[in-house]
């Protein structure tokens, strides 16, 4: 890592040709991100309105899954086994493809295929375990289901927050120590200036998987870890990385975590009363035994996501916001304008 100058000048960071691509990439991302949202929602819909859902849950009671617990974890096994089949195309092509067209991924398939077949055993046992909770609620509380769930998502989404950088990053990436004495200084002092007690400051191998650069904030409260990407901490001079870190302690500082806890779940809370009205409806007009039946389960992730797509300005604008006071506040602290404004770049490039 170079400590004073930074690793390509002005001129290079703020080349047309770079600047032309980074915007390529991001319309792709964006056009890419539309289409699998719009994919998924096709799939559950036809899920929901060619019978398949009901023919799933009616051939589990079939084959002798009468007890509730055991339906919700099978239904749940062969939906989620099913939709991962059929999205499976474009997951390679947008977590796979594009980034190495871009220069952005240093994966091989089988290590992108590992890395999937990971987070689709997680999302399965997370799921099942979430689905177990709501579907429960659902049978034993059919008017306010709704808010004990979000309750129990709340808790859990703050549960995973602490517990995730010690059982789900080390599943994904080594952690090392960082042994820089200078770095460590700097990021503690600015921490200080924060009010954040720094606990363990750490690198992360994220150079097995991308060229891009990135630092973490692990934990909650007041005390943090932080891992700062290989890929940043060898590639990025200290100056840029301190300004890095000065934006990321602008969100601790300015408690923009539990704001944002704060809005997502007012916002889980109202998509869950929208899946709770849509649920009463769909008994009548698919003839649902109940709205704890499994074969509206396609009906309530409908909901979800149409709530999440209509509220996603609103998060996003709240989002950019915050941002931008992240980056006064690292402008503040640091002092160091051309350094922020060049690390800016460099991972607007990204």
């Amino acid at each position: 890592m170079q400590t004073s100058s930074p690793p390509h000048n002005d001129d290079e960071l703020m080349d047309p040709d770079r600047r032309a691509r980074a915007r390529e990439h991001a319309r792709e991302r964006r056009r890419l991100a539309l289409l699998q949202f719009v994919w998924s929602a096709l799939l559950v819909l036809f899920f929901l309105q060619s019978g398949a859902s009901v023919a799933l849950r009616d051939l589990l009671r079939q084959i002798g899954l009468t007890d509730p617990w055991l339906q919700v974890t099978a239904y749940l096994t062969v939906a989620l086994l099913a939709y991962s089949l059929l999205t499976l195309p474009m997951e390679w092509w947008s977590g796979y493809v594009v980034p190495h067209r871009y220069g952005l991924s240093t994966q091989t398939p089988y290590s992108w295929l590992q890395d999937l077949i990971k987070s689709l055993l997680l999302a399965w046992a997370l799921g099942v375990l979430l689905g177990q909770v709501v579907y429960a609620l659902l049978r034993i509380n059919p008017d306010t289901w709704w808010a004990w769930a979000g309750i129990v998502l709340l808790l859990a989404t703050i549960g995973l927050g602490q517990l995730a950088p010690v059982l789900i990053l080390p599943l994904f990436y080594t952690l090392t120590p960082l042994e820089d004495d200078e770095l460590c200084r700097r990021i503690r002092r600015l921490g200080e200036y924060a009010g954040i007690r720094v606990a363990e400051i750490y690198t992360i191998d994220l150079s097995r998987r991308t060229t891009t650069a990135n630092a973490l904030f692990l934990g909650l409260g007041r005390t943090r870890r932080i891992a700062l990407g290989d890929t940043l901490y060898e590639d990025y001079d200290v100056d840029e990385i301190e300004t890095i870190i000065a934006h990321e302690m602008g969100h601790q500082a300015h408690h923009d975590l539990e704001q944002g806890i704060a809005v997502q779940s007012a916002l889980l809370f109202g998509g869950l009363y929208a899946a709770h009205l849509a649920l009463r409806w769909g008994v009548s007009r698919y003839g649902f035994e109940g709205i704890h039946d499994l074969a509206a389960l396609p009906l309530f992730l409908l909901v979800m996501g149409a709530f999440a797509a209509v509220t996603g300005p609103l998060i996003n604008a709240h989002s950019r916001w915050r941002e931008r006071e992240a980056d006064r506040y690292a402008l503040r602290i640091t002092q160091n304008p051309r350094a922020f404004a060049r690390a800016l770049r460099r991972l607007t490039r990204q």
